[in-house]
């Protein structure tokens, strides 16, 4: 059963964090999957990650552009795991189709804006739909100084 955090985004957004985590799983090996809720997002996304840091490059692309099976990181608004990722990152109020289906990921994350409403009440019902899925739940919220930390 795979890991499945809960990051509650309070003082930055998701353009801030998203590409470092990015990087912490690329550094880890792990092929990536990002999972957007609308395909205006997903361009976004695919647009922050070749340009967030002059100094940096993520290898990525969105499904549909390429080879999926051979992307480190595949952006996508579908259902499934077309690049066998280890991690799936679900944004913008994404939701898994079937909890059951993400039982081969070694992790998931959920990233959700705690200033949104709709977010937040989104990100229960995924807590709530993980548990009875049997997931391993954690959630995470950030510090003053910025970084995520564990709460029980």
């Amino acid at each position: 059963m795979p890991e499945t955090l809960f990051y509650h985004l309070e003082r930055r957004a998701l353009e801030e964090v998203l590409p470092g985590l990015m990087e912490k799983s690329r550094a880890r090996g792990w092929k990536a999957l990002i999972r957007a809720d609308t395909a205006d997002r997903a361009d976004a996304i695919d647009t922050l990650l070749w340009t967030y840091d002059d100094q940096s490059f993520l290898p990525h692309a969105q499904l549909g552009d390429g080879d999926a099976a051979r992307q480190p990181v595949l952006i996508t608004v579908e259902d499934g795991n077309p690049n066998a990722a280890e991690i799936m990152f679900f944004v913008g109020g994404a939701q898994p189709g079937d909890w059951a289906s993400l039982n081969d990921l070694s992790r998931i994350v959920m990233l959700f804006d705690g200033r949104d409403a709709a977010a937040l009440s989104s990100a229960r019902t995924a807590w709530k739909d993980a548990k009875a899925a049997g997931h391993d739940v954690t959630y995470w919220k950030e510090s003053s100084s910025g970084k995520f930390e564990k709460q029980n």
